[in-house]
């Protein structure tokens, strides 16, 4: 969000953006259903998920978000704040949160960045939109089997490699298909007998092309 910005800069930028930081403990909620959302989180450390709950308490991940990258612009730049998922730290996280309406609205100390700061947020915002198609083209899928190779592919693509360390355990990366984590396992198990794939922990390896 601050590239092309230089240390000394970034100081009198903060203190316009009104920008402060907050620590959050391992499965500590950063964002409940329903809070309103005016400031935009910089994911400095750790990882964070943005997950939809139903009303029986079923999770789905819609969304894993890394270092460096944005969380909860999608409702402090709309015009209801009100958050419609939930923000959870996966790990303990450090989080930057800058005020929305201080970015759009440059002040005369600032303003010479924020045509750069709004570019960059631009980006990130598109890249999140990305994650959100990619996760609408996995999860459409019929079967366990089509969603986990879609996933699969999609991560061999990112890393070049048809080996690959994914981020999500076991019962994320149900949350994440959408599936159930027994199911999972168990047809995951299926395509390694099959020859499809190989795995030790997280780390996947892709033995047979999933499509034509």
């Amino acid at each position: 969000m601050f590239a092309g910005m230089k240390g000394e800069d970034l100081l009198s930028l903060f203190e316009c953006l009104r920008a402060f930081i907050k620590t959050y403990e391992k499965d500590e909620y950063i964002v409940l259903y329903n809070d309103s959302v005016e400031c935009v989180g910089v994911l400095l450390e750790g990882t964070v998920h943005m997950i939809k709950e139903d009303l029986r308490g079923n999770k789905s991940i819609l969304a894993p978000i890394e270092e460096k990258e944005l969380f909860g612009e999608t409702f402090a730049c709309g015009a209801d704040l009100t958050s419609t998922v939930a923000f959870v730290a996966t790990t303990p996280v450090k989080v930057l949160f800058v005020h929305f309406d201080k970015v759009m609205h440059a002040c005369s100390r600032s303003c010479i960045f924020h045509h750069r700061l709004i570019e960059n947020m631009v980006s990130l915002i598109a890249r999140k939109n990305a994650l959100l198609v990619e996760k609408l083209e996995i999860t459409s899928k019929r079967t366990i089997r089509e969603k986990i190779s879609a996933y699969l592919t999609i991560q061999a693509q990112k890393n070049k490699s048809t080996s690959f360390t994914i981020a999500l355990g076991r019962l994320e990366l149900a949350d994440y298909l959408c599936t159930d984590r027994s199911a999972l396992t168990r047809e995951l198990n299926n395509m390694k007998k099959a020859g499809l794939i190989d795995f030790e922990k997280n780390t996947f390896t892709i033995l047979e092309p999933f499509y034509e």
